[in-house]
């Protein structure tokens, strides 16, 4: 029972990560916060999807003094 539970949340999560993808390509570079209100998902699965992105080296994060700045590398 719990495989089924986490293959699906991992199948969110890479479902999610699409989404953050599709979110960034074509724009400028987003603040974390701004992101997760355009995915409209919860924050969690989001950071989850950009630590997948992140993994895959698809993806820039920025450490700023107001947050984390997100782009496509």
């Amino acid at each position: 029972m719990g495989t089924a539970t986490s293959a699906s949340h991992i199948e969110q999560i890479g479902e999610i990560a699409g989404l953050v993808w599709q979110t960034l390509n074509g724009r400028e570079p987003l603040s974390l916060t701004k992101l997760v209100e355009l995915v409209d998902a919860p924050r969690d699965t989001v950071m989850q999807a950009i630590g997948w992105l992140a993994r895959e080296d698809k993806i820039s994060i920025e450490k700023t003094s107001r947050g984390r700045i997100i782009s496509l590398r």
